[in-house]
């Protein structure tokens, strides 16, 4: 009887165990809605901001560019994802700065599919984009 108990709690315990990894698998595959991801790039000279984007389980969008602000929308389901920034950028950034800004926008409104292992988040389209999510 003690046997069949001591069989019983190991079977417990590693089902507990057991379903607590697959929750953080696949916690680490999901889309992380809400969640600030940094683009994975070095900087660009003569500056130390870096590119993120938000995107939250309603659709809404922002992205914090090079030099410009920008909001928008996107469309995430299964592996496919579909982002539509708005066209504008703020006049006070310098000429180059808003190329480099209209550049990832294209970038971003070419994405056709994500992927995501861990901390990362690959987007793939024309020009393949990779976050980090901030994890501090």
């Amino acid at each position: 009887m003690i046997s069949l108990r001591r069989c019983a709690a190991s079977f417990l315990a590693a089902f507990v165990l057991g379903g607590s990894t697959l929750a953080a698998a696949a916690s680490d595959t999901a889309f992380p809605f809400g969640s600030e991801l940094v683009l994975d790039a070095p900087p660009l000279p003569d500056t130390k901001r870096m590119p993120t984007i938000e995107i939250d389980e309603d659709g809404a969008a922002a992205f914090n560019l090079w030099c410009a602000r920008v909001s928008g929308s996107a469309n995430v389901a299964n592996d496919a994802i579909t982002i539509v920034p708005s066209k504008t950028l703020s006049a006070q950034c310098t000429p180059e700065r808003l190329k480099d800004d209209a550049a990832l926008l294209a970038a971003l409104s070419q994405v056709t599919n994500w992927r995501r292992n861990g901390d990362v988040v690959d987007f793939v389209g024309v020009t393949p984009l990779r976050f980090r999510l901030m994890t501090n």
